[in-house]
């Protein structure tokens, strides 16, 4: 069995390897924290524990029961590759949910904790599978399949909406409130931990200065934090002056440095901070393409080398062979043929013009020859 160039034997082991230690994650959450604290999150694992509570069906299979339908419904919209991907997790995720975990004691000690653990584990499960470009099924195929027919729809919005539905019925199936708070809690720390792993890595902070002294400043936060920064032409709209505005990347501790050295240089200097999720380039992190792209960038740089690698060829080649040819061709000959030609020709003809000119004369008028007779 061979795999193709844009799925190849790496690729494929480390997704598995990320669904197998994610699948472990999400499902120390669920199982061993959530399902016997007699509340359920949001998402289908929360539906799964209900179902658990009512007919003892296994969290894991009652889990691939519900997604079968959603995979067959989401298969035209969410395309081949990603739902191929999501059955692959799905059923690791369901096999070491049912298999692995009844043989690992159940926590049974504080709600609250409970609570946070099973966010928290859950949440850095799912957050493992989706940097895989994978997921284990569920609320997140409906989000992505309503939203690709209301693509004006908001994607919080959409997982609220479905989250709350299900953590409500469980508060009424284990007819406590406390299982509704629980699953609120639960369900919040998941997803700011799958944030913090999914774009945590990444983030920082942006620093946009209005200054007078755009390059001084500039370089004193290269000096201080060998960081750059991009400066633009600005105009202020009330003075009608111009501005320099600096717009400077870095991370949250180098932010205090930036700060310090702008109202060093400009302390009349206007900064605005505010956070980025991620960032791409030269000084952040390097761009995740496929094998797809890399090859195609790889054969456009391949295509550039032989561009620059011919450049030479052509200033030396065809055109120098040309001139000489040129220079010494017609060219050459038609000034030969007029420096030796026509013109030469003609002189002799000019000079002995005149002389032969008066012999004839006296050849034919006959008083002219007595004349020089006499």
């Amino acid at each position: 069995m061979t795999l193709n160039r844009k799925y190849g034997w790496k690729e494929f082991g480390a997704d598995l390897g990320y669904d197998v230690i994610g699948s472990c994650l999400y499902a120390a959450g669920i199982y061993t924290f959530a399902s016997h604290a007699n509340f359920a999150p949001g998402g289908v694992s929360g539906l799964a524990i209900i179902l658990n509570y009512l007919f003892s069906l296994p969290i894991g299979v009652a889990t691939l029961m519900m997604n079968i339908p959603l995979i067959i419904i989401s298969y035209r919209v969410l395309g081949k590759t990603f739902l191929l991907k999501t059955v692959k997790t799905t059923l690791i995720s369901a096999f070491i949910m049912d298999t692995v975990f009844p043989l690992i004691p159940i926590y049974t000690g504080e709600p609250i904790l409970a609570a946070l653990y099973t966010g928290a584990l859950s949440g850095a499960g799912l957050a493992l599978i989706y940097m895989r470009g994978s997921s284990t099924g569920g609320t997140d195929l409906v989000i992505m399949s309503i939203r690709k027919k209301k693509p004006h729809l908001s994607i919080g919005q959409l997982g609220l909406a479905i989250d709350g539905i299900v953590i409500l019925t469980g508060g009424l199936v284990y007819g406590r409130i406390d299982a509704v708070l629980q699953g609120v809690i639960a369900t919040v720390v998941s997803n700011i931990v799958i944030d913090k792993i999914v774009y945590g890595a990444g983030s920082g902070k942006m620093a946009m200065i209005v200054t007078d002294c755009g390059a001084a400043v500039a370089k004193k936060i290269s000096d201080e934090t060998e960081r750059g920064a991009t400066m633009v032409e600005a105009v202020g709209a009330f003075t009608k002056e111009a501005k320099d505005l600096l717009i400077c990347a870095c991370s949250k501790r180098e932010i205090y440095e930036v700060r310090r050295a702008v109202y060093e240089v400009d302390p009349h200097a206007l900064i605005m901070i505010t956070s980025y999720d991620e960032a791409y380039g030269y000084g952040f992190q390097e761009p995740e393409l496929s094998q797809k792209k890399k090859d195609s960038m790889e054969s456009l740089e391949s295509a550039a080398d032989r561009d620059r690698a011919e450049e030479p060829k052509q200033a030396a080649g065809p055109d120098r062979a040309e001139e000489p040819k040129q220079a010494a061709g017609p060219d050459r000959a038609e000034e030969l043929g007029q420096a030796a030609g026509p013109d030469r020709a003609d002189e002799p003809k000019l000079a002995a013009s005149p002389d032969s000119a008066a012999d004839r004369d006296r050849e034919t008028d006959p008083a002219s020859a007595e004349v020089q007779k006499s």
